[in-house]
Formats: structure tokens, sequence, C-alpha cells
């Protein structure tokens, strides 16, 4: 089996700090506003390597991804990566928000394929002059600029489009070729499925980082329904163990951040030195895990309210 990383040791121990980043979403309504930067005050001094913010399917979510990213880039010390897809944009409309984000002083972008327009499971188009695929958007920003950073998704159960996973890794293949230098991956729950991707991988002569992606199920229900659309198998113990909790949201709270903890100490035991939380704009079970991971704040956080 091919191994990620040099194997890590408990980072309470004092030994190596595992690497950590976060994924935000811009908000819709006061509320969600004031949901994501509390979320954000409280894991900024856990110092992750970046923060990224999502884009909405056909672009729906651009300017307020790039409100967010220019709030993080002004009121934080995070480094901000801003997603960005090739559906609904022409080419030139895609290097003029490139340009955007370099202006204010992005240097990293997750760049994406993007969902087909009408959701998971319809077919795909983009826009006639516009980037057809994810290692073509990839090419267009090296070649504006060289300077910013690319990360790209993975799948460990393959995109659902894919036809096998021979497609899918030289998909990845291509990414990479175009100038990706980070990947990551979908949400999985069976360790096993990442371990097997990355042996693929790494076959195919592969070598940045596959960094897993890693989600606490705070709502089981909407969470499973979410991540099925996007390939994502949840097998029937993870089910279980939720099972007759939908109106406890508390002790789900527990379950989510006891099964979440729990896979990524077994990626670390196993020499993964790096993760990728999908927060949901919640700060609470993601500080915990990076808490039982070994990861201290540098300096006070913000308690989360009562």
């Amino acid at each position: 089996m091919t191994d990620l990383t040099t194997p890590i040791a408990n980072g309470a121990a004092g030994l190596t700090r595992p690497k950590i980043s976060f994924e935000f979403f811009p908000p819709k309504t006061e509320e969600m506003d004031k949901t994501l930067w509390t979320s954000i005050e409280r894991l900024a001094p856990l110092e992750p390597n970046f923060v990224s913010v999502t884009y909405g399917a056909g672009g729906s979510t651009r300017e307020r991804t790039h409100a967010t990213i220019s709030r993080i880039l002004k009121e934080t010390s995070l480094l901000p990566a801003a997603h960005l897809t090739c559906v609904g944009s022409a080419r030139g409309e895609i290097d003029e928000i490139v340009d955007r984000y370099h202006e204010v002083g992005v240097r990293h972008i997750v760049a994406l394929r993007g969902d087909p327009p009408g959701g998971i499971g319809t077919p795909y188009y983009t826009h006639a002059d516009g980037y057809q695929s994810s290692p073509e958007l990839i090419a267009g920003i090296k070649k504006r600029h060289p300077d910013i950073e690319v990360s790209v998704s993975a799948y460990p159960e393959k995109h659902p489009e894919s036809l096998d996973f021979k497609a899918d890794v030289d998909i990845l293949k291509a990414k990479v070729d175009a100038g990706a230098t980070r990947a990551i991956t979908q949400v999985f729950f069976d360790n096993d499925l990442y371990f097997r991707y990355l042996d693929r991988v790494r076959a195919r002569g592969i070598d940045i980082p596959i960094v897993p992606g890693i989600m606490p199920m705070h709502n089981f229900k909407q969470a499973r329904g979410f991540v099925t659309r996007a390939g994502t198998t949840v097998p029937q113990w993870l089910a279980e163990k939720f099972d007759g909790l939908d109106d406890d949201a508390e002790t789900r709270k527990l379950v989510a951040a006891t099964v979440a903890a729990g896979q990524v100490q077994k990626l670390a035991k196993r020499g993964v030195d790096t993760f990728h939380f999908y927060t949901m704009n919640r700060a609470d079970l993601v500080f915990a895990i990076s808490h039982l991971l070994g990861i201290r704040p540098t300096k006070p956080v913000k308690k989360a309210a009562a």
C-alpha cells in the first residue's frame, strides 16, 4: 500500500502537527453571515493552511463568494482559496474573475468543472465560448497568473459520471498536467476507499498530495442526501448510529463528532497528516476534532455561544 505522507503520531504528545484546511460557503442571509463569521473567528486561531469558499452552480454565488473572500483577506490573517467553476460563463468572464481575485491578493483557486446546470444527474453543458473542462480551466488560470496555486477535486469512489476508475484517474492526471498541485477528495466514510484510490493514483504517476475531505454530519438526513447525490456511499453502520435522533440535535452532534474524530484519527495512524474539513459554516465539531488531532490554538479563541 502506498503511503501518502510521513507517518505521524498524536500531536498532543508534542510531535508533528497535522495540517488542516477548512471549507466555507458564502452566506445568503444576515443570520447566516453572522454564523459564518462566528465560525471563522473560532477556527482562525487553529492556523489552517488555508480556507476555501465555495462557488454556486452556474456562478450563482459569484459576488457573495468574492465578497466573503475579500473580507477574509481584509479582516483576518487567513489565506483564502476561491472556488471557481466552468459552468455558465464565457471564457472572458471567467478570466476577469481570476484577474479580480489576483488583484485583491488571492493566490489560491480551487478549480472545478462544476455540476450540470440542471443539477446532479442531468446532462452537463457549459457556455459555448467557455472553458469546457477543469483541465482547460486550470491551464487558463496558470497561463494568466502562474503564481496562483490550483487545487482540484478527487473522488475515492470515482466521479458519478466517470465510466470507470481508469477514466476517472486519467482526468485527475490531466488536471495535474495542466498545473494542479493538490487534490482534495470528495467526502468518504470508509478509509479503505481512500487508500485504494491513493494506490490507483500513485500507480498512474500522480504524486501531488491527495488530501482527504472530512465532513462531520451535523444534520445526518440532510448531509446524507447531499453526499449521496455526489456519489458518496453512506454505509449502513453509519446510518444506524443516527437512527432515532431526528429530533435530538444535541445527541446528533455528539455522534457526528465521535464518528468524524474516529475517522481522522484512524487516517492519522496510517500516515495521513493533512485534512480538509467541510465545515458547513459550523465551527464546533471541527474545532473538537482538530483538538483530538493535537491541534491547539496559538492565541485566545472565541468560545462558541452556549
